[in-house]
């Protein structure tokens, strides 16, 4: 019972979070330096999220040819600058990740 009431707390929490914020963005006019700096707020998340796990493993930092994150970071990166396109990006993520592990 008590993981049920544990799920339902942080369910409700969260949404009212995110609920609280849409209403107040749609009630007040935002600031334009404001609606400027929260176009970064993306990007810096999503690099706090990936970045460690592309250089660290074992909690030290590990920049080799042995690193195959890293590897299939790069090819990943690559593919989402050239084709600009969320699908090829993941997909070669992925595919260099296999492939790197099998080989080395």
């Amino acid at each position: 019972m008590k993981i049920w009431l544990v799920l339902l707390l942080g369910g409700t929490l969260t949404y009212l979070t995110r609920a609280s914020s849409i209403f107040l963005f749609g009630v007040w006019d935002i600031p334009s330096w404001a609606k400027r700096l929260l176009k970064y707020v993306p990007p810096a998340i999503l690099s706090a999220l990936i970045v460690p796990e592309l250089f660290m493993q074992s909690g030290k930092v590990f920049i080799s040819l042995g690193n195959v994150r890293l590897l299939a970071g790069i090819v990943a990166t690559l593919t989402a600058i050239l084709t600009k396109n969320t699908l090829w990006t993941i997909l070669s993520g992925i595919a260099c990740m296999a492939i790197f592990n099998m080989l080395l």
